[in-house]
């Protein structure tokens, strides 16, 4: 009891002194006042939990306090980024001119180097596209840049005094020879690194800072007993979380790191838990196959098991057999999680089960994409024609809309009628294009000739279904590229061509007169698994015809590239998709010759 009140106790004080900050500070050796004196910070008048400082660092360390005094301290091992937390440990800081930026609600700050001309910029570093992160100069090599920061899985690009005109990209990694001007440097692993630039040669260096080598289960519950642990896999899109396939018996099991037992964890809870570091036994209590997750900074872990089900269906009002019967899905076959199925259905609700019983089933209130759970409610649907996919593990599904239409056709000033359509034309200059018999979503044609008319902003052709703009599809590129609905004109180069174009992915290939419409492959040539997925994306390609380097190119449904990465078809296409947003994407793969799309879905 007297535990419990001084906890309470001490957490009102906590809160008080939260409540009555009045400065904000920097203290530490690196510090114009050192240990003795805090630097104070000032605070912004549209958001009183932001305060700022320009400022000359030496090298050293340095802490954030409230009031010029320790009550209320926060610090962190991040630099020059970071989330301070309460007594946290001294910020280890490189000397430099500095504009210093503090959030006291959330504690995450940002020492915003000022005296350098080279930074870093991509989707893997903090900031995006949107603006660069400044690397320190080595004092001894005024060539040489050099900083340590966490990347997420993406690209990057080195450039100098915060512009274009003057980048450095190349095709390797962790290390290279950047090229002006060169591709985006592709980050194939989240995690912390220590980068390095050379502007005079162009070599740089990404050296991951990891904290464990290797982590693994180990007990009498996994197949290796207390001798031989089962390695876990690292998340490409996390590098603190850690993730495999384990068989596993009735016992008990740890997580450890290194294979070693210096640095273990256990709990006491199951199928899922926080784990302590040295902590108990953790108790399995029924066998089977599953897929866990753990984490070295959260320590969340989960035990997924993977259901050895007969069958699994789809049931409700919305399906074909009402709550009567189900409607029984595929299963993916390399994949025993995976379950697929085309169906028409009517505007109503449904939920998945196994075996054609309620002991097992799953729902959720989210459509067309969502993550189902044992017993959830019911899935609200609108009536359509779908192709869904469910994973009896995970709980993601995706309810994709197929829309088949009666005719496409290409328009446009750009085109053979060297006009836009009219309204009550009833398709007099449309050029319609032919739907393959075995794939109602392949239109083609073996010969158009297509104009050009430089600097005309009413050039260019789109492509349109059923004789009118409702359904548009329009891009910037040519002779090949992702159409997009209601996307800008095409502008092509005069000549005359054939032409391939897929309704379902809207990609598109102006190709030789002569060229076969397999210059669009179909979707069968490309495998997603899983799809819909949450972090992780393995692309398996089975065709002749696409191999060597391939372009990977993930559009959202605005026609924006998301992510941009290159990959060898000899080895594993591993896509990490984690920062995007829950939703449908259109992944297009091109090896500059023959081009293939697929949908793409996000559900978490």
């Amino acid at each position: 009891m007297f535990r419990i009140l001084s906890t309470l106790i001490f957490c009102m004080l906590f809160l008080t002194g939260f409540s009555q900050i009045s400065t904000i500070g920097i203290i530490g050796p690196a510090t114009p006042g050192g240990w003795d004196a805090d630097t104070d910070m000032v605070q912004s008048e549209a958001d009183t939990n932001m305060w700022t400082l320009e400022i000359t660092l030496v090298t050293g360390e340095a802490k954030f306090r409230a009031n010029n005094d320790w009550a209320v301290n926060w610090g962190d091992t991040g630099f020059p980024f970071g989330a301070g937390v309460q007594n946290g440990p001294n910020i280890q800081i490189v000397g430099g001119d500095y504009l210093i930026t503090f959030n006291s609600e959330t504690g995450d700050y940002f020492f915003d180097l000022l005296s350098s001309d080279i930074g870093i910029i991509g989707s893997a570093t903090p900031f995006g596209w949107d603006r660069e992160v400044f690397m320190f100069q080595d004092p001894d090599d005024s060539s040489k840049y050099s900083i340590t920061l966490n990347l997420v899985n993406g690209a990057a690009k080195f450039r100098a005094d915060g512009g274009w005109d003057v980048n450095w990209g190349a095709e390797d990694f962790p290390s290279g020879i950047a090229e002006p001007n060169g591709p985006d440097i592709p980050i194939a692993q989240a995690g912390r690194y220590a980068i390095s630039f050379d502007r005079s040669t162009g070599e740089y260096n990404f050296e991951e800072q990891v904290d464990f080598e290797s982590i693994g289960v180990i007990g009498s519950a996994t197949a290796g007993g207390w001798d031989e642990e089962t390695a876990l896999s690292r998340d490409p899109g996390n590098p603190d979380r850690w993730r495999g396939t384990v068989t596993l018996m009735e016992g008990e099991l740890k997580f450890r790191a290194n294979n070693d037992w210096a640095v273990n964890w256990g709990g006491s809870d199951f199928p899922n838990g926080t784990a302590e570091l040295g902590g108990d036994n953790i108790p399995v209590d029924v066998a089977g196959d599953y897929l866990v997750s753990f984490n070295t900074r959260t320590l969340e872990y989960t035990f997924l098991i993977i259901g050895d089900y007969e069958t699994i269906g789809i049931i409700g009002d919305a399906t074909p057999g009402g709550w009567d019967a189900d409607t029984a899905m595929e299963q993916d076959p390399n994949d025993k999680s995976i379950w697929r199925l085309r169906v028409e259905l009517v505007e109503g609700e449904a939920k998945f089960r196994a075996d054609n019983d309620w002991t097992v089933n799953w729902g959720s209130g989210d459509f067309p994409n969502g993550v189902a759970e044992q017993d959830g409610p019911n899935i609200p649907v609108v009536a359509g024609d779908y192709r869904i996919v469910f994973n009896s593990t995970t709980g993601e599904y995706s309810f994709e809309e197929v829309l088949e239409y009666k005719a496409v056709s290409l328009v446009g000033k750009s085109g053979p009628f060297n006009a836009w359509p009219e309204t009550d034309d009833m398709g007099a200059r449309d050029f319609f294009l032919t739907k393959d018999d075995e794939d109602p979503q392949l239109w083609t044609t073996t010969s158009v000739t297509l104009r050009n008319f430089a600097d005309d902003t009413d050039a260019g052709v789109k492509f349109r279904a059923d004789t009118a703009w409702t359904v548009n599809w329009g891009a910037a590129d040519f002779p090949m590229g992702i159409g997009v609905p209601n996307g800008p004109n095409i502008q092509p180069v005069a000549g005359t061509y054939s032409i391939a174009f897929n309704s379902l992915t809207g990609e598109y290939v102006f190709g030789t007169p002569t060229a076969s419409r397999e210059e669009i492959l179909t979707p069968n040539s490309i495998t997603l698994a899983p799809n819909p997925a949450s972090s992780l994306v393995y692309v398996n390609i089975d065709s002749d015809k696409l191999t060597g380097i391939v372009n990977v190119v993930v559009y959202d449904l605005t026609g924006r590239a998301v992510m941009n990465q290159r990959f060898d078809t000899h080895s594993d296409i591993r896509l990490n998709v984690s920062q995007l947003k829950p939703g449908h994407y259109v992944m297009n793969i091109t090896n500059g010759q023959y081009l293939i799309g697929k949908k793409l879905v996000i559900a978490r």
